[in-house]
């Protein structure tokens, strides 16, 4: 939550419910990231906010950008950035999409399997892939599944077909799991990141690169530690797996980017209970997980949510969304404590969504609009 937000939404039309994002904090933010890693490349993964602005912005600050779709890859070239600065990083990817970024010029992809190896070698000659490897997720409160990435020793075979094929075997790449509170979480990944490097440096091939994905949080109810603190104990890491031979690195924040930059304004539709005597109100939100609130699935994130009657005496709530669908509901596992004197009407505030809300937003699911943006 910023000043400039807040005076945004005192003065603004009220138009539905709204996400409002600080560049400011953007901008804080990346130069963070670029102080705490100093000789790692940051790649912004575009999936978390695509917004025009955010995307000019970090172009002017220099960043790279990481995208999932050849959509992404055109937002980004028309923002200014050059081809050079973009990663192709979905591992899964059709070939003419393949194609098509090769004919806008991106030379770096990601794989995790011999056929999408396959696939670059017919339409992207020449290019560089960098092979995703799993790990282990553990401490993420976006914990992600086995979709992406392969075992560390098909690594080895997947770049050995690469260098075969003519392609640039130049590096690996790893997900320590969106939202990521342990900054220790690296030091397994870069240890099996270093036995490929080994075993494909003893068959005459040499990796140069380390993709260390994303992972970096944002505050939501627990604190988190600071981007200094991942960096040192992801230098730390490289150093007792990598020795004097640390590799090219980049990273892809994009929650940790974005995230505390962008606030929702919502309203209160409805206050009810489900019989008499109950303790437990439900709060009808205009704003649930079909309208950018998807991440609360499963109740993983729990953004902090502030309102007009903060400070008064609090009670256990089911929040849920306004669509007529059953699973649009946000908090119900574990109640979520709300003022007693909230009532229907009132605005509140969701903080921490900057990230991953408007582009999970649905186009008209029930009717309703889908997120409004503004960005300030």
């Amino acid at each position: 939550m910023t000043d400039r937000i807040l005076e945004f939404l005192r003065n603004r039309r009220d138009d539905g419910p709204c996400l409002v994002v600080d560049l400011d904090v953007v901008r804080d933010n990346y130069l963070a990231f670029a102080k705490a890693l100093p000789d790692t490349r940051v790649y912004y993964a575009v999936k978390a906010n695509p917004d025009r602005q955010v995307l000019d912005l970090l172009v002017g600050l220099g960043s790279s950008f990481d995208t999932a779709s050849v959509g992404e890859i055109e937002q980004v070239l028309a923002a200014g950035a050059g081809p050079e600065r973009v990663s192709y990083g979905n591992t899964i990817k059709k070939e003419r999409d393949i194609a098509r970024a090769y004919e806008l010029g991106v030379r770096l992809f990601a794989v995790d399997c011999e056929a999408e190896v396959e696939k670059i070698a017919r339409v992207a000659p020449g290019s560089r892939v960098f092979c995703r490897i799993l790990c282990s997720n553990n401490g993420a409160e976006w914990p992600l599944s086995r979709k992406f990435g392969c075992e560390p020793a098909m690594a080895v075979k997947v770049l050995e077909l690469a260098h075969r094929l003519g392609l640039v075997a130049y590096g690996l790449s790893f997900h320590v799991g969106s939202q990521q509170r342990n900054p220790k979480s690296w030091d397994n990944a870069l240890k099996a990141a270093s036995a490929v490097f080994r075993d494909l440096a003893e068959r005459g091939i040499g990796l140069q690169m380390v993709n260390l994905g994303g992972g970096f949080p944002a505050k939501y109810l627990k604190d988190v530690p600071a981007v200094k603190t991942y960096g040192q104990a992801i230098f730390r890491a490289l150093r007792k797996h990598f020795g004097n031979r640390i590799p090219e690195t980049i990273i892809e924040p994009g929650r940790g980017l974005v995230g505390n930059a962008g606030v929702i304004e919502a309203e209160v539709v409805l206050i009810s209970q489900k019989s008499e005597g109950e303790k437990v109100r439900w709060v009808y939100l205009d704003i649930g997980k079909f309208n950018g609130l998807a991440e609360t699935m499963d109740e993983m994130i729990r953004y902090p949510i502030r309102t007009p009657f903060d400070g008064d005496p609090m009670e256990p709530c089911v929040i849920a969304g306004p669509s007529c669908d059953s699973v649009d509901v946000l908090y119900e596992k574990e109640p979520y404590p709300l003022p007693i004197s909230l009532e229907i009407g009132s605005k509140v505030l969701i903080e921490g969504t900057g990230a991953y809300t408007t582009t999970y937003s649905s186009v008209g699911f029930n009717g309703f609009a889908p997120l409004k943006s503004y960005v300030i």
